[in-house]
């Protein structure tokens, strides 16, 4: 199964300029900035996270995520992309997967928290199918939906 060779590496000197490369499909460009310009943002704002998505040894991906808590009590996912020509093969699933994982670590994780705009059907489902709720909040263009965490005692 292809999934079980993804991982994610947090950006470095070796692989940032390969993310710069990657890109959406065309029906996609309009909801998400380049790679370049989310790289250029976590290097002014130093809570930011960044990783590549790695299909065995190959950049196929680029994922962002806050570690503050923020608006709604929660981690906000600031970005998620695989390239075009990795698509539909469960390759951003995964890779989400795993950035909860992470998330959850944080501390005091109880929420994680992205936003889309409405008419990206391919987010919609993605976050839907890993329990993200929409609670009807609402940021201007976007809608927010939320991962509850399950706190282990």
């Amino acid at each position: 199964m292809i999934t079980e060779n993804i991982k994610l590496v947090e950006l470095n000197s070796d692989n940032w300029y390969e993310c710069c490369q990657l890109e959406v499909s065309e029906n996609q460009r309009a909801f998400l900035e380049p790679n370049a310009v989310s790289i250029a943002q976590s290097k002014f704002e130093t809570t930011l996270k960044t990783y590549a998505i790695y299909l065995e040894d190959k950049a196929v991906g680029f994922l962002m995520y806050n570690t503050v808590i923020e608006e709604l009590g929660g981690y906000w996912v600031y970005r998620i992309m695989v390239d075009e020509n990795y698509q539909g093969k469960g390759i951003g699933k995964r890779a989400t997967e795993l950035m909860i994982s992470e998330m959850a670590k944080l501390p005091g994780a109880q929420k994680i928290i992205v936003g889309y705009h409405p008419n990206n059907l391919g987010a919609h489902y993605l976050y839907s199918s890993l329990g993200f709720e929409d609670n009807g909040d609402r940021f201007g263009k976007e809608m927010a939906v939320v991962k509850y965490i399950n706190k282990r005692s």
